[in-house]
């Protein structure tokens, strides 16, 4: 089994790089990559891949492997290199040493049980006094580029991890905590307790638009007004409950973000996550500039 699946993953692998795609294989992951870059003007003209077992199970005549692939996209455009990173998990069924399904495993994204309020966030702004400090966005990006696809242990792992992520980032770039020990104020961590809006996906959009104190922003109305540094806030769904972050860590050849991100591990993807199994036709996005204090 270990062997068809392996020669299945080196066949898939080809189907993202034009001059060596198959008709005879359909990959939709390598499709939407494909046709996502062919928008931008964009294109994949090497790719690394590697397989790692995550776990095995038989049951009757059925075997179940579950897996992590970790792809490496070279991406040309406008006449520039640069190199896409991501990993995903899937899950292959056999039956009778023959693959019936391979498929991702979608990561669970964020639905809020605190429902916080705008007008809630705000009151207990006022009450705080103003932190002084200078945002270090290539401190960020650095720390960004390092974490991408592990966790520190010097931080709480969360099984939705993409707004902890980005809160590390901003911590490390020199944002400051401030609020313990209240959950629903401020912006922070201290050891196994947190802030919603250190953690949660919608209470940090909600608190970037409100915050007056310490960590700040200001939202922006286009993704080109981005630097690196800053935070895209992704609502999949398009229902107003924000489930994703992510930093910019770069940009593409036309200018455009390039993001790293946690639960959907990635390293210099492009920012609209048009590529995504989380992608919707009724996606919505809030750019935030990050601000000195």
């Amino acid at each position: 089994m270990r062997q068809l699946l392996q020669d299945l993953f080196e066949k898939r692998v080809n189907q993202f790089v034009s001059d060596k795609r198959s008709h005879k294989i359909f990959f939709p992951k390598a499709e939407i990559k494909q046709a996502s870059l062919a928008n931008r003007s964009a294109e994949i003209v090497k790719v690394k891949a590697a397989g790692k077992i995550l776990e095995e199970s038989t049951e009757d005549e059925f075997q179940a492997i579950k897996y992590q692939a970790h792809y490496q996209y070279l991406i040309k455009q406008n006449g520039i290199l640069y190199m896409e990173e991501e990993t995903e998990e899937r899950l292959a069924k056999f039956y009778k040493n023959a693959l019936v399904m391979d498929e991702e495993i979608r990561p669970t994204l964020d639905q809020d049980e605190i429902l916080e309020t705008e007008s809630n966030i705000v009151a207990l702004e006022n009450q705080d006094n103003r932190f002084s400090y200078e945002y270090n966005r290539l401190k960020a990006v650095q720390y960004a580029e390092h974490w991408w696809n592990s966790y520190n242990p010097a931080y709480k792992k969360f099984q939705n991890d993409c707004t902890n992520f980005i809160s590390q980032c901003l911590h490390v770039g020199g944002a400051p905590m401030r609020g313990y020990p209240k959950r629903d104020a401020g912006w922070w961590l201290q050891r196994s307790n947190w802030s919603y809006s250190w953690a949660v996906a919608h209470s940090l959009r909600l608190y970037l638009s409100n915050s007056n104190s310490g960590l700040r922003a200001k939202e922006v109305s286009s993704p080109d007004q981005l630097l690196l540094g800053d935070v895209i806030c992704y609502d999949f769904e398009g229902d107003g409950r924000f489930n994703h972050n992510t930093i910019v860590t770069g940009k593409d050849g036309y200018g455009m973000p390039l993001v790293n991100a946690h639960t959907y591990n990635s390293r210099k993807r492009y920012w609209a996550y048009e590529d995504s199994s989380a992608y919707t036709p009724n996606i919505k996005y809030k750019f935030y500039t990050i601000i000195d204090g």
